[in-house]
């Protein structure tokens, strides 16, 4: 797969997706809804104020009246996460998107005992991105949930982005756990870690993908910078994953390549028992779209 239009295609017609918006009263979130729709993508359930909906919707041409792809559940703001949480939980919908809420929310409702998505494994974000003058997708974990994971916790975090890449098209990813270094330093629990990962994925603790790490950067996307440095491995200058070993590292390789390379980019949260749409409020609705997409290929 080279670009994220390709994640749309692959989804066309398939009217049986249904997505649960959370509080969908947002002009972008309503311009994903309509492109959605037109697109064949999805069906949508609508929670939150249903005047301030229908009135947001008329302002972006979407004729919720007319569509019978979509359906408004009028309750409080407040009320809004839970009342989507719960059409996924019932089995209603298969994915979950943020609204006009606020992520904590969001969470609060996902994490929610009686009709919330846990499985038992850790949240993690998962990104997806176009970078132009890159011939390939790269995915991105984690930029957005996990501050500082434990080994354990990169463990989950690399299983719910091979799950992720697995629906979304590729057999078998290449995962970098991605360190200051490519060689293992006592000093840097990031490098013992990588090393832990790549020998738990050769030994089938981890399975499903290739790991190869610890890798630097440029080592893990640049197949003439291992070559120079002369690592010899079938992730090296090739990989789809890039595990980070903090949230700092992944927050600003994500904004680099939204800010600086100008990327597209698609992402999901992963680990509950189905997709969660958490894309930013000032993403644009194309943005949205394709973690719609996304998430559509991850909840198959």
């Amino acid at each position: 797969m080279k670009s994220l239009d390709e994640l749309i295609t692959n989804l066309k017609h398939q009217k049986s997706n249904k997505v649960a918006v959370a509080q969908a009263a947002d002009k972008e979130v309503l311009l994903a809804v309509k492109k959605a729709v037109e697109l064949q993508l999805a069906t949508f359930i609508l929670t939150g104020d249903k005047e301030e909906i229908q009135r947001l919707a008329e302002e972006v041409e979407l004729d919720v009246h007319a569509r019978s792809e979509i359906q408004i559940v009028d309750c409080l703001n407040e009320e809004a996460s839970l009342e989507a949480v719960k059409s996924v939980n019932k089995g209603s919908a298969h994915v979950v998107m943020k609204g006009n809420v606020d992520t904590k929310s969001l969470l609060k409702a996902v994490l929610d005992k009686q009709y919330g998505l846990r499985t038992g494994r850790i949240l993690s974000h998962v990104a997806l991105f176009e970078i132009p003058g890159q011939e390939r997708l790269i995915f991105l974990t984690d930029s957005a949930m996990n501050i500082a994971p434990t080994l354990e916790e990169k463990v989950q975090i690399v299983k719910n982005a091979v799950d992720v890449a697995k629906r979304s098209g590729w057999a078998m990813p290449k995962v970098a756990p991605l360190a200051a270094v490519e060689v293992i330093n006592p000093s840097m629990q990031a490098t013992i870690d990588a090393a832990s990962l790549t020998q738990m994925n050769r030994r089938g603790q981890i399975s499903g993908c290739v790991i190869d790490g610890p890798l630097a950067f440029d080592n893990a996307v640049s197949r003439i910078s291992a070559d120079q440095k002369g690592i010899n491995s079938e992730v090296a200058g090739n990989a789809d994953i890039l595990m980070v070993p903090t949230i700092e590292v992944a927050n600003a390789l994500y904004k680099s390549f939204m800010y600086f390379a100008h990327a597209k980019v698609a992402a999901v949260i992963s680990g509950a028992s189905a997709p969660i749409v958490l894309t930013s409020r000032s993403d644009t609705s194309e943005s949205k779209v394709y973690s719609l997409a996304l998430a559509l290929h991850s909840s198959k």
